[in-house]
């Protein structure tokens, strides 16, 4: 024996909806006919997948089915739309992931030139920090990701996009606000602001602060850019921020921002996929359409 598609499909949507009744409701069929899948599913590999009761609890080994057939599905809907690629390129679905720290300074004009560009593909956006961005690409929950390098999971292709240069933020009365540009031997003894530790913008900053003879101030961590930049012009320390933001962002008087100087410190962005996604040619023009809008 061997399951079907449609029990791998019923499989995710019981993990999904946590419940036998409203996963058949989510698939269009009958609670009957739902759990007799599941209950082959079960036959098939020996043991229990679900725990009966109020919610359907996954068991262990229902969790790494789910994580597996959730990848099974995802190679198959690669597979049937390569008729539609070849009808008409770009078209279809696609779920795109993306920091926090991008998306907003990246996606406006990115959304527009697809609208323009490629008209039939959809693009479901979903944010959310780095390492949950690449949990979610290899269980095939996203197509891509848009994310701060590096990244070394295996299995990964990562198409390098851009490099986005750092600038330093501080309130207007600092010393520093009269000059042109950082050198890193200005930041000795000072304390940088970042973001929490899940970004991987907070490592870098964190190396930076080692190599300068600064600290981190992680009694002011901040949840965004917005709030970094902010405390930065309250005189809390100097915020390390990306231009992509500065230029979006940094309107008025409460901050001056100051490249480094040579511009040597920088992000460097990437669009990253699985490797066996089979949608490579669709990635590949959001590649350069993101390079363009950048």
């Amino acid at each position: 024996m061997e399951p079907t598609l449609r029990q791998l499909r019923y499989l995710v949507a019981l993990a999904e909806h946590e419940g036998f009744s409203r996963g058949a409701a989510a698939e269009g069929v009958s609670q009957p006919s739902f759990s007799q899948a599941i209950r082959n599913l079960e036959d098939l590999l020996g043991y229990p997948l679900a725990e009966r009761g109020t919610r359907a609890i996954m068991t262990p080994l229902g969790r790494e089915a789910v994580l597996a057939a959730r990848m099974v599905l995802a190679e198959v809907d690669a597979f049937m739309s390569l008729a539609q690629r070849d009808q008409a390129e770009g078209t279809g679905t696609l779920r795109l992931g993306v920091s926090p720290t991008l998306g907003p300074y990246l996606l406006p004009k990115l959304v527009a030139e697809l609208h323009r560009a490629k008209p039939n593909l959809r693009v479901h956006v979903r944010e959310g920090l780095p390492s949950e961005l690449i949990r979610m690409l290899t269980e095939a929950e996203h197509d891509v990701v848009l994310v701060q390098l590096p990244i070394g999971e295996p299995g990964l292709h990562v198409e390098r996009l851009f490099r986005d240069p750092l600038l330093v933020a501080m309130a207007p009365e600092d010393p520093l606000a009269a000059k042109e540009a950082i050198e890193i031997s200005d930041l000795e003894g000072r304390g940088l602001l970042t973001l929490l530790p899940q970004y991987r913008l907070s490592e870098q900053i964190q190396t930076l602060a080692q190599a300068a003879g600064a600290h981190v101030r992680r009694d002011y961590e901040g949840t965004s850019l917005d709030a970094i930049r902010q405390m930065a012009g309250l005189g809390m320390g100097l915020a390390i921020i990306p231009q992509l933001y500065a230029r979006q962002e940094v309107r008025g008087n409460d901050v001056v921002v100051k490249p480094f100087a040579g511009g040597r410190f920088y992000r460097e962005v990437g669009l990253v996929w699985r490797k066996g996604a089979g949608l490579s040619p669709t990635f590949q023009s959001l590649a350069e359409l993101l390079k363009c809008v950048a």
